[in-house]
């Protein structure tokens, strides 16, 4: 009897100690999972006491490798021989044999602490991090570094890129300067620094207003102006007189570069070689303006465009009277913004004010609540803090976040694009007693992007508006696969972590659904937020065709649809001939 407890007894505590050994197991699973490394720990004698199943993610390895007990010069062998090492490996001049290979690694291993960073393929790199403890103990943490080296190598080739520009720009012969929107200098050249005898940091920051005299400053403003707002180039010719008293024929140009709401002034000056005809621009020009005293001649030129146009998203056609009475609040601390966009709804018969801080709008929110009073937007400036849109959110308000430039200048298009987005919405009802028309010649969806969380989904919408593309958000994977089979826009955005399914299923089922249906393949774009590795081969199993990573840009976004949508059209295209031939 006492035999038998003493044997049932043993065989309780031996199922214990197995279950305590696989929590633990299950434990440093899920932290190297959270921290994406692998973990190998080994003991004094340097077998193994716990390899991490991530390790598989990095060394194409047998399982029966990362077992309790495998000698540490096995698994350096097995590593050794997934051939990853003498593929990638250029340190060396020579390559070492199998055993000279194996004694420098297990020599590494039992340093006090030891860190190298390793390439395994043609754009991944991992970084091994060992430490010996007191007790004999070895740690070996091996993590994927491959993003981080992409952006030092990124922002290398960036600061050479820069380098490079300068260096064009400082040894033109002649001067040049870039303002930004706001009319502010960005960059200057040598040439410029050297006629106007000044430094760059005496210009960059400043405005003409601050560099030379008002006359002068406002006459330089009113062609930057409209050379921004238009796109037009402006081509002037002046007289000079220089400080050596010699009086020279001038030619200013100035053209606009940049994409919508991101716009540049670029700005050349050059000596004309004699006196001469009217430069050829001139018979081109669109309006011309010459001074009553006949210093100066000014044309501004229409510009082709060196790519086909593209059409704004939605060709709205305001009506006055529909928006009287409507009620519009716009938050911006930028004078000039707000000037501009309470002239533009009072035109269109909106009810409008403004404030220029959050301070300012809560308390206006509050008195307007509290009086009963209804507001139908909120117009807010980006530079504003978050606590603007929360507030926009708390009280029940739709809101539009612009920059301000947006709300200087676009502002028509852009609220009669929120209004007729409403009206589709809502269907017939409250709203339909107003009207915005859309051309019959714009159909068809762009981009659909799958994003639950509501700051993102803002994100999106200003940037794909801003680029002039037509777009739709789903909040669920369930709603993205609706839409998509519903639209077929030209490419889709998904974020993979979606409530419903998530972007990974909801991938799977479009690629279903194209495969029973015979339609064309649409590109999908995974959207991530942190660069796991097993992410992106998820991405690539679900079906997807890239992926990006948040936060995202406009020159991304405009990068990864010229990449995609470009191929789309090339395969259409060639389809299109072949079905003629």
């Amino acid at each position: 009897m006492s035999a038998g407890f003493e044997k049932a007894d043993t065989s309780s505590e031996t199922d214990g100690i197995s279950a305590d050994a696989d929590l633990q197991t299950a434990l440093f699973d899920v932290v190297c999972d959270s921290l994406s490394a692998a973990f190998i720990i080994y003991d004094k004698n340097d077998h193994l006491i716990f390899a991490s199943r991530q390790t598989l993610e990095f060394f194409p390895l047998p399982p029966e490798m990362l077992k309790p007990g495998t000698r540490l010069r096995d698994f350096l062998g097995a590593v050794y021989d997934t051939g990853i090492r003498q593929q990638y490996d250029v340190k060396q001049r020579g390559s070492l044999s199998r055993e000279d290979w194996l004694s420098q690694k297990i020599a590494s291993h039992w340093r006090e602490r030891f860190e190298s960073v390793e390439r395994h393929g043609a754009d991944s790199w991992v970084r091994f991090a060992k430490r010996r403890l007191p007790g004999g103990y070895g740690v070996t943490i091996i993590s994927d570094i491959s993003e981080d080296k992409k952006r030092e190598e990124q922002w290398r080739s960036d600061l050479e890129r820069v380098q490079l520009t300068e260096d064009i720009l400082d040894n033109l012969p002649f001067p040049l300067f870039v303002k930004d929107r706001n009319l502010t200098y960005v960059a200057v050249n040598l040439a410029f620094c050297e006629k106007y005898q000044t430094s760059a940091d005496e210009v960059l920051g400043r405005k003409s207003a601050d560099l030379f005299s008002d006359e002068i400053a406002k006459r330089f403003e009113e062609s930057d102006r409209h050379v921004l707002e238009t796109g037009e180039m402006s081509i002037s010719r002046q007289r000079q007189i220089s400080r050596d008293g010699i009086e020279r024929d001038i030619v200013s140009r100035k053209h606009r570069i940049g994409k919508p709401g991101r716009y540049f002034l670029v700005s050349t000056m050059q000596d004309l070689p004699r006196d001469g005809a009217d430069l050829e621009e001139f018979g081109r020009a669109s309006a011309i303006t010459t001074s009553s005293h006949q210093s100066y001649r000014r044309a501004y030129v229409p510009m082709p465009s060196a790519v086909e146009r593209r059409e704004p998203a939605a060709m709205e056609a305001i009506v006055p009277e529909n928006f009287s009475g409507r009620k519009v609040l716009v938050v911006t601390a930028d004078l000039a913004a707000e000037t501009a966009a309470l002239r533009t709804l009072s035109k269109y018969g909106f009810e409008s004010c403004s404030v220029r801080g959050e301070d300012e709008e809560e308390r206006f929110l509050e008195i307007a609540t509290s009086s009963g009073i209804s507001l139908d937007l909120l117009i807010i400036d980006n530079q504003m803090g978050m606590r603007c849109l929360e507030l926009a959110e708390q009280y029940g308000i739709p809101s539009l976040v612009m920059d301000g430039f947006q709300i200087a200048n676009e502002l028509t298009f852009q609220i009669a694009r929120h209004f007729n987005r409403n009206s589709r919405n809502s269907g017939t009802g409250a709203d339909t007693d107003w009207e915005i028309s859309i051309s019959d010649d714009v159909v068809g969806l762009q981009v659909l992007v799958a994003e639950d969380n509501d700051i993102n989904q803002i994100v999106f919408s200003q940037i794909l508006e801003g680029l002039g593309y037509r777009h739709m958000i789903a909040a669920t994977g369930d709603e993205a696969v609706r839409l998509w089979a519903e639209h077929r826009p030209q490419i889709v955005l998904m974020d993979i972590s979606l409530p419903g399914f998530n972007g990974f299923e909801a991938a799977r089922l479009i690629r279903q659904m194209e495969e029973a249906g015979g339609a064309t393949r649409t590109p999908i774009i995974g959207v991530l937020t942190q660069a796991f590795e097993r992410d992106r081969a998820e991405c690539v199993k679900a079906g997807m065709d890239d992926v990006i990573m948040k936060p995202v840009s406009p020159d991304m976004l405009e990068a990864i649809f010229q990449k995609h949508l470009m191929d789309e059209a090339v395969r259409a295209a060639a389809v299109a001939g072949s079905r003629h031939a």
